[in-house]
């Protein structure tokens, strides 16, 4: 008779149970970081200024990078169950180039918004991009009208309140709110690699 209280079977399903749900709970725990998030962002942008940010290019083939290596990573678990396991080292090599694919992406994206004046924490007025191409602001929903250097309401239309003052004192939540979701999801990234080690 074993001290042992379990047999070594039901120790390793003890331990895939164990495993298993603590993977339930940071899932579930990732999923309401990414709602809540995104929550705060539709909230504030329904109320008081906004700058709508014309997202640079690098940021659509990041999407692209990561939602095709997410294909491959299952190709790479279907294959393994599968007891095709030669096919998983091609499949995981191409989700570790997306992902570095994506992550350079995300890093040209954002050295991209700098140039053009979105920071993690800057004004409203600091962009330097082209108003109506590269960025937008509104006030409640409503967007603001630039002319000669000064931002008015639409419905402003004697152009006699320039809202300039104002908006030097609005923080841009805009790009905060979206650097901070980038840096999420190239945390989630990191974090996703780390565990396969």
């Amino acid at each position: 008779m074993s001290d042992l209280p379990y047999t070594p079977a039901e120790e390793q399903g003890r331990n895939f149970r164990t495993r298993q749900l603590i993977t339930y709970l940071i899932i579930f725990a990732i999923v309401m970081f990414f709602a809540g998030l995104t929550s705060a962002y539709v909230v504030s942008m329904s109320g008081g200024y906004w700058v709508d940010i014309n997202l640079p290019q690098a940021f659509h083939y990041s999407t692209a990078f990561i939602l095709v290596s997410s294909v491959f990573a299952q190709l790479a678990l279907r294959s393994a169950k599968g007891g095709a396991i030669a096919r998983v080292p091609v499949f995981l090599g191409l989700t570790l180039a997306l992902g570095i694919g994506f992550t350079v992406s995300q890093f040209k994206g954002w050295s991209e918004l700098v140039a053009k004046g979105n920071f993690v924490v800057g004004s409203v007025l600091q962009n330097s991009g082209l108003y109506g191409a590269d960025y937008s602001i509104s006030l409640n929903g409503q967007p603001l009208v630039l002319e000669e250097d000064k931002f008015y309401l639409a419905d402003d239309v004697a152009r006699v309140r320039p809202l300039n003052a104002e908006l030097e004192e609005q923080k841009n939540t805009a790009s905060s709110y979206f650097y901070a979701l980038t840096v999420a999801h190239l945390a989630h990234l990191a974090a996703g690699l780390i565990s396969l080690w």
